[in-house]
């Protein structure tokens, strides 16, 4: 699928097929994330980790400021504000980077994109009362994620009777729905939502069939990164699952993936670039 430049607050996303697939760093400003919660709870040390992950050539820094995990406790819309704001007031001050913020929260939202996000990652696909006209009223790029229920029971007994197609006829509702509520379609991006309330081999399934995804029109993105069925396939704790989340976010660029979210920037750049590299041997 050919995708051109996206435009996200005064920065441009290239997507399109002449560049590897784009690296989403994952920045926590959380407690209690399942991978790195608390590490970078301060100003100074979430700006740190935004520097490395833009040395190690993250094209987008995704700013969370409640953990999604299963069991996670929620937080307040101020509790949420006060974590990711002074973040993103922070990157956008000191660096030259597209900034995205992940959250469901409308006020969220609108405070984000002001103090300089340039994109929407929404795990509740802008469900939430007031998401869709905050979103359109910002202008940014949306990311709209499938998920199966709420982080804090998704995990508890999912079911499907095709995954695939489930999840592909909801991002299709999702987009009819945005577009109806006056935000153009060509700043919408889709995510599967790896993860979110899905057994392992639910996960397996989409990516296997990532492609028929692409059938949507729209971006990809995928979010692997350590996540518990790469540790129930390896047997590994979170910070031993680098091998595991490289090998399932390359498989997710050669099945269609365009921007893949990740902790280990550095690694995952490297993987795109080599398997961009191959894939366009020759022409």
């Amino acid at each position: 699928m050919m995708f051109g430049s996206q435009e996200c607050h005064g920065k441009l996303l290239d997507l399109s097929l002449s560049t590897p697939p784009k690296v989403m760093g994952i920045l926590n400003v959380t407690p209690d994330s399942f991978s790195d919660g608390g590490l970078f709870l301060s100003t100074d040390k979430a700006l740190q980790q935004a520097q490395q992950m833009i040395q190690d050539g993250a094209a987008i820094i995704d700013v969370g400021g409640e953990s999604t995990r299963p069991g996670a406790a929620a937080v307040t819309v101020q509790e949420e504000l006060d974590r990711v704001i002074p973040i993103i007031e922070s990157i956008q001050q000191e660096c030259i980077i597209i900034i995205s913020i992940d959250t469901s929260k409308p006020e969220v939202m609108r405070e984000a994109v002001k103090a300089g996000a340039g994109m929407i990652n929404d795990v509740r696909a802008l469900r939430e009362p007031g998401a869709l006209e905050a979103a359109n009223e910002t202008g940014v790029p949306v990311c709209l994620m499938h998920m199966s229920g709420e982080p804090r029971t998704m995990q508890e007994k999912p079911e499907y009777t095709d995954v695939v197609h489930t999840v592909k006829s909801f991002l299709q509702e999702r987009i009819s729905c945005c577009e109806a509520a006056g935000i153009p379609g060509d700043v919408l991006l889709i995510d599967p939502g790896f993860g979110f309330g899905k057994t392992v081999d639910h996960n397996l399934q989409l990516v296997k069939n990532l492609y028929e995804f692409t059938e949507l029109g729209k971006p990809i993105l995928m979010g692997v990164s350590r996540k518990s069925s790469i540790a129930a396939l390896l047997d590994r704790p979170a910070n031993e699952r680098l091998a595991g989340s490289i090998a399932m976010a390359t498989l997710c660029c050669q099945y269609g993936a365009n921007i893949i979210r990740a902790h280990d920037v550095a690694a995952t750049v490297d993987a795109v670039k080599i398997y961009h590299a191959v894939t366009h041997a020759g022409t």
